[in-house]
């Protein structure tokens, strides 16, 4: 494959993207040389099957890790980081009714979804990349300075990127699907400009603030997976695609690794973050373990005779009685017998039972 800055046309001959249908000079799209099967359901042919089912498994997989994140509710960083799951699981969702043909690439409305599927993959690269500062606390995670620095980037990407995308697929202004240049930045660049800056800037984080290494593991495998879904997607699809007989193509394996790099990521964050138990709400029922020692007493072995609470009851000391001590507010007399219970002598030497009787007063 062969790949000139500013032209899909290398690129769409062997990768079935997204925005392919809508390229070339001809306008009538540039066609992959090989892609996989497609599947008649009743009345609807559907394209990429299989890729289409690792979307259905990306949305499940994403929603699952959208869940964790929220019941992490002091981790830092929560509100910042699950806006890119929201994202990504927007994207699996678009891109499974364009990859599939339920949206026909002839359909009017191909060219508005196929600008909105850019922008969004644009802003969704941007909220990665934003979201690689939360950490250095430029802006304490959780505020309004940072939740809205935040969503008006990724605004500002999103409009951007919709514009250029729609403004060359209908050769708006000075764009033109035979020039696409500014798509192509857009969608091959800013992607990779993204992913680097976010694994140096986590790099950076993990060796100056971190003491566990672990983490690291968590951002190798995140940046191996994402450089095979490029290298399988670009360099191996036609390969892939022949060698399968059309059952499977690059896509399908780009797909399946870039869902693997997204759940690196929430790995990866969760590794670093730990919530403060203190304020935290969780969905498990709380364990409390008894520290008191008259509590601990009255639950493990009731009895009638009582420890003598040290701490509280010494000659002299103040005591939580009054405000005075036991001795004093008895008398002087000895409250408790040798052996921990009440003595024959009672409080302050009168005997006395319980319940009271004549006999005592």
């Amino acid at each position: 494959m062969t790949i000139t800055f500013g032209s899909f046309d290398g690129v769409c001959n062997t990768a079935a993207l997204v925005i392919c249908p809508l390229m070339g000079t001809s306008g009538q799209g540039v066609e992959p040389t090989c892609y996989s099967r497609n599947v008649q359901i009743g009345q609807t042919l559907i394209f990429q099957p299989s890729t289409c089912f690792v979307h259905i498994v990306a949305i499940i997989m994403t929603a699952i890790m959208i869940y964790h994140i929220r019941s992490k509710y002091t981790a830092v960083g929560r509100k910042e980081i699950v806006m890119f799951f929201w994202m990504y699981m927007l994207i699996e969702l678009l891109a499974m009714f364009l990859d599939s043909g339920i949206i026909p690439t002839s359909n009017v409305s191909y060219p508005w979804f196929a600008a909105v599927y850019t922008g969004l993959v644009a802003a969704a690269y941007c909220c990665l990349l934003i979201n690689g500062f939360v950490g250095f606390q430029f802006a304490e995670d959780g505020t309004p300075l940072s939740l809205w620095l935040l969503r008006i980037s990724c605004f500002t990407v999103f409009g951007a990127s919709f514009f250029v995308s729609i403004a060359t697929f209908k050769s708006y202004v000075s764009f033109s699907p035979s020039k696409p240049t500014g798509l192509f930045v857009i969608y091959l660049i800013w992607p990779i400009l993204c992913v680097a800056t976010y694994t140096i800037l986590q790099l950076v984080l993990v060796f100056r603030t971190l003491d566990d290494r672990w983490p690291l593991g968590d951002i190798i495998f995140g940046i191996a997976f994402y450089a095979i879904a490029q290298v399988l997607l670009f360099a191996f699809s036609v390969t892939i695609c022949n060698a399968i007989k059309h059952y499977l193509d690059g896509l399908f394996f780009f797909t399946l690794c870039v869902l693997l790099s997204v759940m690196m990521v929430y790995k990866y964050w969760d590794s670093i973050t730990r919530e403060d138990l203190e304020f935290s709400v969780g969905s498990k029922a709380a364990v409390w373990e008894v520290k008191d020692p008259l509590l601990t007493a009255s639950v493990t072995a009731p009895s009638t005779d009582y420890d003598e609470d040290t701490s509280s009851y010494h000659a002299g000391a103040a005591s939580l009685v009054g405000g005075v001590s036991g001795t004093q507010y008895y008398g002087g007399k000895q409250a408790y017998g040798a052996q921990g219970g009440y003595g024959q002598g009672g409080y302050g030497g009168a005997r006395r039972a319980y319940p009271p009787t004549s006999e005592g007063y």
